[in-house]
């Protein structure tokens, strides 16, 4: 479906940037965050499935894992 892993990386990127903003302005659980997140997950599940069988890009998978954690706007993350 991508061409390269990054093609993939950059929607992933995208589609949590609208998943955000769309948390931000309607709610956690408003159907488009809702909707935004299962696509976001479907990318992300893809991208890890990418690697399978691959040992050698396993670092790789947990930087750009913690890239992502990092990303998240701490005002949105509540425990």
């Amino acid at each position: 479906m991508y061409q390269s892993t990054k093609e993939l990386l950059d929607e992933i990127q995208k589609k949590r940037e609208k998943m955000i903003d769309s948390a931000k302005m309607s709610g956690f659980t408003s159907d488009d965050t809702v909707r935004y997140s299962q696509e976001l997950d479907k990318l992300i599940y893809e991208y890890q499935c990418s690697f399978q069988g691959d040992n050698r890009k396993t670092p790789e998978i947990r930087t750009n894992y913690k890239q992502m954690i990092l990303i998240w706007p701490k005002q949105l993350v509540k425990v």
